[in-house]
């Protein structure tokens, strides 16, 4: 038996039915899943260390469990471009694009690049990605410049109109989280949100005036 069917068989056995019912509410439904608990996940992951190629063998069984594994073991340093072109292109549903950009990929030396690049993308989840990976660089990437962010902000702007759920909520998500960088940005971030709240797109809408309610706050303090 090969390790990588041992750690799904470690999965499955601690998976439930349930907890699958319980993420189809929060509108996670993948291919597969067994139903397993994020601590579970975590501690198996801390077991195996970093392993970029069982990283790989896990994507590739298409659970999601042992797919935020993967996402949780490979290493940003190591891990190929074309891999994470290839994990993108398989998202199937938010809870593992989102483990995947916020946890692994913001690390890597491809990753604003691959904002750029995803956000022009059609695939929703593809395109998800590319803003949830924006968020996660506005929180952890402290070498990174107001002039990368703001750039990046012309982005938000161009996606706003998208009206698909997990597009606009993670446009949104990003919006918020480079507001939030710093005082400058937030300033920046304010005038974006407030264009898109005057906008014709209902999506654009919706971003600018809740990414509003929680910004304008920051700036009064």
């Amino acid at each position: 038996m090969t390790k990588t069917h041992v750690i799904l068989k470690r999965l499955r056995a601690a998976g439930s039915a349930a907890n699958v019912a319980g993420m189809a509410r929060y509108g996670i439904r993948p291919a597969k899943a067994y139903g397993v608990a994020t601590p579970v996940m975590r501690s198996i992951a801390k077991e195996l260390g970093r392993d970029t190629e069982l990283a790989s063998a896990l994507w590739s069984t298409g659970v999601l469990e042992a797919r935020i594994a993967a996402t949780m073991i490979a290493d940003p340093l190591r891990i190929p471009e074309e891999e994470a072109e290839r994990w993108v292109r398989e998202f199937d549903c938010w809870s593992v694009c989102d483990s995947a950009c916020i946890g692994l990929l913001w690390k890597t030396p491809f990753a604003w690049r691959k904002v750029r690049e995803w956000s022009r993308r059609t695939p929703e989840y593809e395109r998800r990605a590319a803003f949830a990976l924006l968020a996660g660089l506005a929180v952890h990437d402290k070498r990174a410049t107001d002039k990368q962010f703001l750039a990046a902000l012309r982005l938000v702007t161009k996606a706003a109109r998208d009206d698909r759920n997990f597009v606009k909520k993670a446009v949104n998500w990003a919006l918020r989280q480079v507001g939030k960088r710093n005082a400058e940005l937030c300033v920046a971030a304010i005038e974006v949100a407030e264009a898109l709240a005057a906008s014709v797109s209902r999506s654009a809408r919706w971003i600018g005036h809740d990414a509003l309610r929680e910004l304008r706050g920051r700036s009064a303090l």
